[in-house]
């Protein structure tokens, strides 16, 4: 449990400090990209194996780790375009309902537990969801671009399935930094296009909060991954509690640093979270 504590606290970092590049008017993308720069470092400094490229190469996920690559720079992109197009709402209920994804792949390709009790709780879940991160003032408009929060719903569930799916047991710090590294790659080479097209300088104040965005992004992923390959523990349980977690903390975390109004419903939504929470864990 102590693994997806701080796989919650790293992900509410990640909020706080995309809040943060706002404020201080951070240049998004080239933060991202010394985000990916970071993670890969930190997951090349945390591997414990010896490092051979070719036998990276051959492993059995490393095409697995070179498409959650493209994925994680591609689905970041779609997520800013549907806050854009459909509003904030819209983009953060597509993106936390995905958790549905890897709960019914872990149920009936892993055979996890079925009782009521649970499926309740991750019903109640789904609820919470919409209920927290709908916002009255958004004007949001799903049926505009309808296409953009379906790809967003199914891009992030295909990236939190794909990645417990294929990491392997004893070498998460290395098939993390494959992954962070691919999206690093990508993330220059768009960079430096935009640079060209756009003409946008190197935005220095950008690079010391890309390194602390990578770190808490890292983190966010290998605890995760380590909740997730605890022995007795269900990957339908744990995303389930991660995903209303992460959310009901962000939501809360918004109120106090940001003095974020919460609706009646975004508090329903909360409370209506750990009483999730509780049911699944329980069960």
């Amino acid at each position: 449990m102590i693994y997806l504590v701080f796989s919650v606290l790293s992900s509410t970092a990640i909020f706080v400090l995309f809040k943060l590049f706002s404020k201080y008017k951070i240049d998004t993308l080239q933060a991202i990209v010394v985000n990916y720069a970071t993670a890969f470092s930190f997951g090349i400094i945390f591997n414990d194996t010896p490092i051979e490229v070719t036998e990276i190469i051959h492993t059995s996920w490393f095409l697995a780790a070179v498409g959650l690559g493209f994925l994680f720079i591609a689905i970041f992109y779609v997520m800013a375009l549907t806050s854009q197009k459909n509003g904030l709402s819209v983009a953060s209920v597509a993106s936390k309902m995905s958790l549905i994804i890897p709960v019914i792949f872990g149920i009936y390709v892993h055979n996890e537990s079925t009782e009521l009790q649970k499926l309740i709780g991750i019903a109640l879940a789904l609820v919470a969801v919409y209920l927290t991160s709908i916002k009255p003032k958004d004007d949001a408009v799903i049926t505009k671009s309808i296409y953009l929060p379906v790809i967003l719903f199914l891009g992030s569930g295909i990236i939190d399935t794909s990645v417990n799916h294929f990491a392997p047991k004893g070498s998460i710090p290395l098939f993390l930094s494959s992954i962070f590294g691919i999206a690093a790659i990508i993330g220059i080479g768009l960079f430096i296009y935009k640079s060209m097209v756009n003409k946008n300088p190197i935005q220095l104040k950008s690079i010391p909060f890309g390194f602390f965005l990578g770190v808490v992004n890292y983190g966010s992923m290998y605890f995760l991954l380590r909740a997730l390959r605890v022995e007795n523990t269900e990957s339908s349980t744990i995303f389930t509690i991660n995903h209303i977690a992460i959310l009901a903390l962000s939501t809360l975390v918004g109120l106090v640093l940001f003095k974020e109004h919460i609706s009646q419903k975004n508090w329903l939504g909360i409370f209506f979270a750990f009483i999730a929470i509780a049911l699944v864990t329980l069960s």
